[in-house]
Parts: C-alpha cells; structure tokens; sequence
C-alpha cells in the first residue's frame, strides 16, 4: 500500500484515534512534517533548520575575520569610515547569533502551551536584528559626526584601503551563501540577512572613496563617507523593519494565495473556494481554507473532498507544511451555506 493510500485510510476510518498518535509521533520525531515519501527519508524541516543553523556559523565566522581585519586597520589609521563599516560587519556577524538560536528553538516540538510550535522565533530574531542595526547607524553617525568637528589627519591609507576591499569581498561571500540557502530552504530572515550583507559590501566600497580623497588632501573624505555610510545602513534599516513588520502582521505574498486557490479549484469535487489563510511560522507555511462542496455528499464524501484537498495544497504551496480544511456544503445558488458543517478535516504536516 502506498503512502497515500495509508494515509487516506488513516483520515477515512481511524480519524479521531489518529490525532493522539500522530502527536505522540511528532513529539518522537521533532515535529515531523508531511510527506508522502518513505517513512525512513530525512526530515526535511530538521534538514532546513540544520542548513540554516551551518550556514549561519560559516558565515558568521567569516564576517568576524573580516571586522577583525579592519578593527586592526582602524586603530593604526583612525578612519571613522572604516570604523562606521567595522561596526557594522559586527553587527551583520553578531546577528547570526538570534537567528542560530531561532532556528534551534524552530525544531522544538509543540507543546500544550506552544500548540503551534517556536517557529515564531524567527519573528523575534528578526526584532533582534533591527535593533542591533539601528544601534550601529546610530554609533557610525555619531563618530562621522565627531570627527567633522574634530578633524584628524589619516594615516596607514594604503591599510585602509585593502581593508575596505577585505571587506567587500567577505560581505559579498556571505550575502551570496546567505541568500542561497535562505531561497532552498525558505527562510525570508536568512534571505533579509543575506541582502543585509551585500549593502554591506557596497558600503565597503565607499570607504575606498574616502581614502582616495584624504591621499588627495581633503580631510573632510573621511567623515563625509563615514555619513554616507550611516544612511545606508539607515537604508537598510528601513527595509528591515518592513520585513518585520510583514511578518509580525502575517503578512504573505498575495502570489501564494492565488497559487493555493488555483490548485485548489482544480480538486475533483470541490465547487468553489471560500475564505482562505496562509502564515508563516518561521521557514514554514501554515493554511486555513474553507471550500464548498456539494451539498448532496455525505459527511465521508465530503471528508475525502477535504483530503484531496489538502493533499493538492501541500504539492503546489512551496513550504506549506499544514492545512486545515473546512469543506462547507453549496446551496442551491452555489454558495456555501454557513450554518452547516459537513466536514471539517484538520491534517498536521
């Protein structure tokens, strides 16, 4: 018997004395998600968080060789725009660190008080990292500031050049791994991060700016780039925070939803699509759908509509990964008829 067929017989005879084995299963297995592969494959949340988890340590090693380069250079040279860039590749480094944390508690199972799990601590990762980002805008400024009023001859420039190349080149390898995996694994903070990162590399660049114009004679370079640089993290900030907010306000890209609800319609058995929901909770997609059905169909057929249902939903949603179904019975206009309830089918991936 196939994996389906279990599973579709499971939901058809054993419905009410499956939900307690299927989560003393999840506890056993760490929140297992759906799957219609073998039993024995590797679980694919865990393998996301894990990647997510290795990619994090890599790179945070990497940008933390790269600000410990240039903090050499910044106390040899003095440069503010070296210093504002410095800054900020620690912070870039430091914000691994919330996010290691939220991918760790994400693979926790639910508990009676979590019903839905710690996937949500991602959201609060996300909180971490803006605020360390806006920390450091405000300390670059603050130095770029400073040092306008209290201008200071460059030295080492030679130094502080290659540092700001150093720096480009260890940003622009973070922001690429970042990305990379953020997209296979579906991970906007990572992907976030990852963007993070790559305007670090530009701002990298600019200080190169502000060397060639202090070896020029113009000792205003400095603290002009280092200014220029704060309102690019400022920039940055901006766009973090939205992400954020996004996601805090269970936000979704509305091409989602009408991927759901085309794949949806093209269910044997379902005659329309009702109110339909999709959240994250970390790298993972949850829906809520209420489809209509026909009205004739017993209290089984519907169910089995609601299968099927779901089934569909999970193949073509990428990182969906549970749905609850709610099939409603058509009126005699085709319309659902909100007082009552054929089926009410709840699937834990």
């Amino acid at each position: 018997m196939s994996d389906h067929q279990h599973h579709h017989e499971h939901h058809e005879h054993e419905h009410h004395e499956h939900r307690p084995h299927a989560w003393r299963h999840r506890l056993a297995h760490l929140l297992k998600p759906h799957s219609h592969e073998a039993a024995d494959k590797v679980d694919p949340e865990l393998e996301a968080s894990a990647d997510g988890i290795r990619t994090l340590w890599i790179s945070l090693g990497v940008l933390a060789l790269t600000a410990a380069l240039q903090a050499v250079v910044v106390v040899l040279s003095g440069s503010v725009s070296l210093l504002g860039d410095t800054v900020h590749n620690a912070a870039d480094a430091l914000t691994a660190v919330p996010l290691g944390v939220a991918f760790l508690l994400g693979r926790r199972a639910a508990t009676r008080r979590f019903t839905y799990g710690f996937g949500r601590a991602e959201d609060l990762a996300g909180i971490a990292i803006v605020l360390t980002i806006a920390a450091s805008s405000a300390l670059a400024g603050w130095m770029a500031v400073d040092r306008l009023l209290n201008p200071r001859a460059l030295s080492y420039l030679p130094a502080v050049a290659a540092a700001a190349v150093i720096g480009f080149l260890g940003n622009e390898w973070v922001a690429r791994y970042r990305i990379r995996t953020g997209r296979r694994i579906g991970s906007a903070a990572l992907v976030a991060d990852g963007m993070h990162a790559r305007t670090d590399g530009f701002t990298s660049l600019a200080v190169l700016l502000g060397a060639g114009g202090a070896a020029l004679g113009w000792r205003f370079a400095d603290p002009v780039v280092g200014l220029l640089i704060t309102a690019a993290i400022l920039l940055v900030l901006k766009d973090a925070v939205r992400e954020v907010f996004r996601r805090l306000m269970d936000a979704v890209d509305p091409g989602l939803v009408d991927t759901a609800e085309s794949a949806l319609r093209e269910v044997e058995g379902v005659v329309g699509v009702g109110e339909l929901r999709l959240r994250w909770i970390g790298h993972q997609l949850r829906a809520e759908v209420a489809i209509v059905v026909d009205g004739d169909l017993s209290v089984r057929e519907a169910h089995a509509v609601a299968v099927r249902a779901e089934h569909t939903l999970l193949h073509a949603v990428p990182r969906l990964t549970a749905a609850l179904v709610h099939a409603d019975p058509a009126t005699r206009t085709g319309e659902p008829d909100p007082h009552v309830v054929l089926a009410h089918h709840h699937v834990h991936a």
